[in-house]
């Protein structure tokens, strides 16, 4: 129910959050009106492979402020871990949080592992197998 304006003002002073409309107009976030933020479409494209040898494989550009998803699937032995750098590759560095490694795994998985906040940064995946066959993807 609305709340009546009482004389002798006329108007009534409000606190909402608003935003600009179509025209230019301020609007008042409602229920019917919400506040028009989304998460746009992913920009990255995934990287994405199988590898039955070691190597390193990359770049990955992750879109910023949204978490980075590893998936490894196969049947293999070995060490995968995430590398970052923020020089085009020339200094891969592994990820570690608080001192410690992070997105470093000897079997399976599907998680995120990391959510990215420099523009300058890519992901590469390393892979050390001793055998089998890996299929990897880091995407968003």
């Amino acid at each position: 129910m609305p709340t009546p304006i009482l004389s002798p003002s006329g108007y009534a002073a409000t606190r909402a959050v608003a935003f600009a409309d179509a025209e230019g107009n301020a609007v008042l976030a409602s229920g019917s009106m919400p506040l028009p933020v989304t998460l746009g479409a992913d920009p990255t494209v995934p990287l994405a492979g199988t590898t039955a040898v070691s190597g390193t494989f990359g770049p990955y550009q992750p879109a910023l402020g949204r978490e980075a998803m590893l998936t490894l699937a196969g049947t293999w032995s070995g060490t995968v871990r995430v590398l970052r750098s923020t020089d085009g590759g020339t200094t891969k560095l592994p990820l570690t949080i608080a001192g410690a490694a992070w997105a470093q795994f000897t079997a399976n998985c599907c998680e995120p592992i990391w959510a990215e906040t420099e523009a300058a940064a890519r992901l590469w995946i390393e892979v050390t197998l001793a055998s089998g066959s890996l299929t990897y993807r880091l995407a968003q």
